[in-house]
């Protein structure tokens, strides 16, 4: 896998990546982030909970299933958590996967390839919509407080995809998984998931507080054109 120096020529990574005398120690470091998305998740939870009620009602409307899908996810130290997202699948989406996968030769190699079908049938209309405006994974704003994830870093991953990281599994699990982070801002599903992992270990291994200020901020026009979201 080849490490790229600039995320789809975005957002360049290496710069300051190496330690000074003058830099903050990493635990001093980890503690200001921590504040940090104590505060970001905290109060964009107060802001946008109205939003999130709504979603969460129109979603149980339309199937009468649950809101919030829940999910195994690998977080810091290789440990698992519970990610949460607004649910945007239909209620039997494990058989339907199954069901396709086993009746779609291209559907079973695009989704060996990525784990990801550009054109789910999976996907509810609701769920759609929330997909490409990345409203879906708001919930993860709970996560965020409950400390099994951060507002940057690499988007967590289920127990399948860790082989897909090889010996940089590692790196990925040196962090808390994030909300947002140098995948979602370079692209998202338009990359290859190699380049994802490529991502994910630069943002593991070079990680400081001004990094994760540009990243957030490069996240907005990236959630507002949709970039790669599908």
């Amino acid at each position: 896998m080849r490490m790229r120096g600039e995320a789809n020529g975005e957002y360049a990574l290496r710069n300051g990546a190496n330690a000074s005398a003058t830099t903050p120690s990493i635990g001093s470091r980890s503690m200001v982030k921590r504040a940090m998305d104590v505060i970001i998740a905290g109060s964009a939870l107060i802001f946008l909970s109205p939003m999130m009620l709504i979603v969460a009602l129109i979603i149980k409307l339309t199937d009468g299933g649950p809101a919030l899908f829940k999910q195994k996810r690998i977080g810091l130290n290789g440990d698992e958590f519970t990610c949460l997202k607004f649910r945007s699948m239909v209620m039997n989406a494990n058989e339907e996967l199954e069901r396709l996968l086993s009746s779609d030769a291209d559907a079973a190699a695009e989704w060996a390839k990525d784990q990801k079908l550009r054109n789910d049938p999976r996907i509810t209309a609701i769920g759609s919509f929330l997909r490409k405006t990345s409203l879906d994974e708001l919930p993860q704003l709970l996560n965020v407080l409950q400390g099994t994830m951060s507002i940057v870093g690499p988007r967590p991953i289920v127990r399948g995809e860790v082989e897909k990281y090889g010996a940089f599994i590692t790196d990925y699990a040196s962090v808390r998984p994030g909300l947002t982070g140098l995948w979602q801002i370079s692209g998202r599903n338009d990359t290859t998931y190699d380049e994802r992992v490529s991502l994910d270990v630069e943002y593991a291994r070079n990680w400081a507080i001004e990094k994760d200020v540009k990243i957030f901020l490069f996240t907005i026009p990236a959630v507002l054109f949709s970039k790669g979201a599908y």
